[in-house]
């Protein structure tokens, strides 16, 4: 079931209106039930996953919780972390593993023929993240298996996050609480936005963005540039769409998930990028891998080391390839850069500010061109033949390209005022302000204009072709 599907605008209301009609103490359960409804619509059998990754953490963290004995508690924490890591690495990296093994030792790989699961790599990452807080005796181990299932399942983060920590997420899903209006209003808001994000913006730029990466080597110059471009926008429209979507659904029900994206096209360097983007990941890989490395408490080259670790595991958690690789060192060496050099997060305000931006947006735009890409040769291609013409500021650098992506003259006004002006607009609001709270400053004619101008924008120019969100191959 996707979010920009006719069965979840029936979906989320029907679930709305029976939660708060339910008595207090029932309400969890609709939830869990719901959660599972949602994730059995991509696929009933891989609901086993999640129920055995949801068992295997619950009876862990309660031994973890019971047993004193330091031996015992690090032999429960393996059991679970080896479960859990076991799924994810037969369902999505087994065939990668071994087609790279075979290639280095010559022999006939066996791959397994099986798809990938939706939101694997979220909801295990949550319940690990459960699992080794209650071994740090951070967090209480939840003793009611039903709700710990809840946490784990909730429907609107299930499948692409955000990755939820457990003192967030469990209470709000066991506290009993009244319908909250202010609440309602923005989650309202939320999926408008975060609608208008995936099916106005991300998915009319996919329609050039899959016609060049599609074969990449009919194109160059201009052309190639562009559809990086155009990717750079659709990946993050599609992905903080979700998000977005994702945060507004929960809203309704009294729960507010983690920001998970803040303004990231506007950092002023790398390290303030991954401060901004997928944040939700990018702690939890702090939290759980940086700092268990040893984090910036040891020499300098040891944290060089820990940075790129970090990066080349986060890559390859994002798909299981060496482009995915490739993106994660890039930024990590990008970051190691900035530590040599002692650069900072620059604050807005400034011709250098937004020097910066510009420079930190183009590194982030080159370094797309691996995760967007179908192999690392399509990769070099595109890094080979994207300036052809450009760095002789020859015409055709641009007529040219203009003409090989069939970019007619209506859809260009499209593109500057549909797509780039207001998100530009709203993230550069929401650099400096609360965006919820702006719209309450301005007026009530405001407000409900801008609503229904976002739902009618929505109507006429979004795409309706009920395509999947980017980060669900993750």
């Amino acid at each position: 079931m996707l979010f920009n599907s006719l069965e979840y605008a029936v979906f989320l209301p029907l679930v709305f209106i029976m939660y708060w009609l339910l008595p207090p103490k029932f309400r969890w359960i609709l939830l869990l039930l719901s959660s599972y409804y949602f994730y059995m619509c991509w696929n009933v059998k891989y609901v086993l996953l999640i129920a055995t990754a949801t068992v295997v953490s619950y009876f862990c963290a309660i031994a973890i919780e019971e047993t004193e004995k330091s031996f015992r508690k690090k032999l429960f924490l393996g059991a679970a972390v080896t479960v859990s890591l076991g799924i994810l690495f037969v369902f999505k990296y087994f065939n990668f593993a071994m087609s790279t093994l075979s290639s280095l030792f010559s022999f006939n790989p066996v791959y397994l023929k099986f798809l990938l699961p939706v939101g694997i790599s979220f909801y295990t990452f949550q319940s690990l993240s459960y699992v080794i807080d209650v071994y740090k005796g951070t967090q209480k181990a939840e003793r009611n298996l039903a709700v710990y299932a809840t946490f784990v399942s909730f429907f609107p983060q299930l499948v692409a996050g955000p990755i939820e920590r457990t003192a967030n997420l469990l209470p709000q899903i066991k506290k009993a609480s009244s319908f909250d209006y202010n609440n309602g209003c923005q989650g309202i808001l939320l999926i408008v936005w975060g609608m208008y994000k995936k099916v106005v913006i991300a998915d009319n730029l996919a329609v050039w963005v899959d016609k060049v990466y599609g074969n990449v080597t009919a194109f160059h110059g201009f052309s190639l540039l562009v559809a990086t471009i155009f990717f750079s926008l659709q990946i993050y429209c599609d992905f903080s769409g979700y998000t977005d979507i994702a945060r507004g659904s929960a809203k309704l029900f009294n729960i507010d998930l983690m920001e998970n994206f803040r303004c990231p096209y506007f950092s002023s360097g790398i390290k303030d990028f991954w401060n901004r983007w997928h944040i939700s990941l990018s702690t939890w890989f702090r939290d759980y891998v940086y700092i268990p490395l040893g984090g910036n408490r040891c020499s300098k080259l040891r944290n060089y080391f820990n940075v790129i670790v970090t990066f080349l595991v986060s890559g390859l958690w994002h798909g299981a390839d060496w482009t995915f690789v490739l993106w994660g060192g890039m930024h990590g060496a990008a970051q190691v850069l900035e530590n040599i050099l002692g650069i900072k997060k620059y604050n807005k305000g400034n011709g250098i500010w937004l020097v910066r931006v510009l420079l930190t947006f183009s590194f982030v735009v080159l370094a797309w061109v691996f995760f967007r890409a179908a192999n690392i040769q399509d990769a070099v291609y595109v890094f080979k033949n994207m300036f052809i013409g450009a760095l002789h500021f020859k015409i055709y650098f641009v007529t040219d390209g203009y003409k090989a992506l069939g970019i007619k003259g209506n859809e260009i006004w499209k593109i500057f005022v549909l797509y780039l002006l207001p998100l530009i607009a709203y993230d550069y609001i929401s650099l400096s302000n609360n965006i919820f709270t702006f719209f309450k400053r301005q007026s009530t004619s405001f407000r409900y204009a801008s609503l229904f101008a976002s739902i009618m924008l929505i109507l006429l120019f979004g795409y309706f072709g009920q395509s999947s969100f980017v980060y669900f191959q993750f």
